[in-house]
């Protein structure tokens, strides 16, 4: 009899799964460059600069008074007056400035004139081509009422055009003239014309002082084309010197130092040129003031009264650093009597307690960041020592840790950490600043130093990026 086959005894085994030792490597290393490239990217990097030498123009700017000879004439004959001269124009004696119409007829007989279509000639071209020009060149936004400066010289010069074309008619049709009363008026001295002025016309160095530089109180006449004036009042200036000069205030030392140099040159920032000042201090009871004085230019400034000037002092040399670099850290002031040095090492003695709570002195070193020669005091790091720490000398005095300042500095990092370095600053500009080279406990050409000072700080370890 065959045998019953029995499904039942039939056991299915689980398969076993084997463990993937190359995907676990894998997933670990993985992880791992995950959470390193996270820290790198969270780290702040410290991007190095290398010191080298260079140089920064020295310089500085001013706002300065206008100083020249200024002669305000007076209109002889009431009436409208009609400018022919062009301001900043040079006349000669008993050239035509300008005319006076005592009737005021005279713009009744433009108006009955038929003087038909007429072009401006080359010349006439050229200066409002030169007024504009000008104008867009020196334009400030900071010195808006310059727009009205330009108006007035546009205005005047447009009115001496047409007056010089009616003249023109005029004088053709001598039979119609009968009813307009003009007086022509002349020149009676060598200048540059202007028509404006502001009280400040007989102003002299000796009467300078601060009340002049208030330009918030400064007040200024234009005068022009076309306006009835009486008799004696002002209707034209005349400039008739080229010599002029500028005076600025300015701090006594710098003027003196300044004095000492006789010439100095100054950029004009309304057009850029450059001229060479002879240098004058002024010193009253108000305060100092460098007056420069020029021989040439006078009329590129007959229109203004004040002016800016950069002042060009020459090059200073030196190590050349960003002034992104610079930092400025509190240090204490410890007396030299208690610094003992022994080959370029530092100690102090100061009072500690023992065990047994006794008094005892301990040799401590420590670094030094600048010594004043001067006032006898070494600048340490408080990282050393602490407020209120007693050091002893020679003498078995002793000195209280307090006092404290700070000096001007950069971080080294050419050890791989932020070591602080002490500068003089000799010039410093927006970008950059020039510091003294080979200075006992400041820098050397080529050391490394972190570009931004606020990236770092005391001992820090640094990771650099070029």
């Amino acid at each position: 009899m065959a045998p019953e086959n029995n499904d039942n005894n039939i056991f299915k085994f689980k398969r076993r799964r084997s463990v993937n030792i190359t995907l676990i490597l894998f997933c670990a290393i993985l992880l791992y460059v995950i959470i390193v490239g996270i820290i790198y990217l969270r780290r702040t990097h410290t991007v190095r600069y290398e010191v080298v030498e260079g140089a920064l123009a020295s310089s500085t700017i001013y706002r300065g008074i206008i100083l020249r000879d200024e002669t305000l004439v007076g209109n002889t004959t009431p009436g409208y007056v009609n400018y022919l001269a062009r301001e900043g124009q040079r006349v000669a004696v008993g050239d035509l400035v300008y005319t006076v119409d005592e009737t005021g007829t005279l713009n009744d007989y433009i108006e009955s004139l038929s003087l038909g279509e007429n072009s401006l000639t080359d010349k006439e071209l050229s200066e409002f081509r030169t007024d504009i020009i000008n104008f867009m060149h020196n334009y400030d936004s900071r010195s808006f009422e310059d727009v009205y400066g330009f108006k007035y010289s546009l205005k005047n010069t447009v009115l001496k055009l047409a007056n010089t074309k009616l003249l023109n008619n005029m004088n053709s049709a001598s039979e119609s003239t009968n009813s307009v009363s003009l007086q022509y008026c002349y020149s009676g001295n060598t200048g540059i014309v202007s028509y404006w002025y502001d009280g400040y016309e007989e102003l002299l160095p000796e009467m300078i002082d601060n009340s002049v530089f208030n330009e918030k109180e400064y007040q200024r006449t234009q005068l022009l084309s076309n306006q009835l004036h009486s008799a004696d009042e002002t209707v034209y200036k005349l400039n008739t010197g080229e010599d002029w000069s500028i005076v600025i205030p300015i701090e006594k030392a710098l003027g003196e130092e300044l004095l000492e140099k006789q010439y100095i040159l100054v950029k004009f920032l309304k057009n850029q040129n450059e001229s060479w000042g002879k240098v004058d201090l002024l010193n009253n009871d108000k305060g100092t003031y460098l007056q420069l004085s020029f021989t040439n230019s006078m009329v590129s400034f007959v229109d203004d009264r004040f002016l800016d000037i950069e002042l060009e002092l020459g090059d200073e040399t030196g190590l050349k650093i960003p002034v992104s670099a610079i930092a400025e850290k509190e240090f204490f002031l410890i007396d030299e009597n208690f610094v003992t040095e022994n080959n370029d090492s530092y100690t102090v003695l100061m009072q500690v307690y023992a065990e047994d709570g006794t008094k005892t002195a301990s040799s401590v070193t420590i670094p030094v960041y600048y010594y004043d020669d001067a006032k006898g005091l070494y600048y340490v790091d408080n990282q050393y020592l602490s407020a209120g720490d007693i050091l002893f000398g020679t003498h078995e005095d002793t000195f209280v840790v307090k006092d404290k300042a700070s000096l001007i500095g950069v971080y080294n990092i050419n050890k791989g950490y932020a070591d602080f370095k002490q500068i003089t600053i000799l010039y410093q500009n927006d970008e950059y600043a020039i510091v003294k080279s080979n200075t006992a406990y400041g820098l050397r050409v080529y050391d490394y130093i972190a570009l931004d000072a606020d990236s770092v700080s005391d001992e820090q370890f640094i990771s650099q990026s070029k």
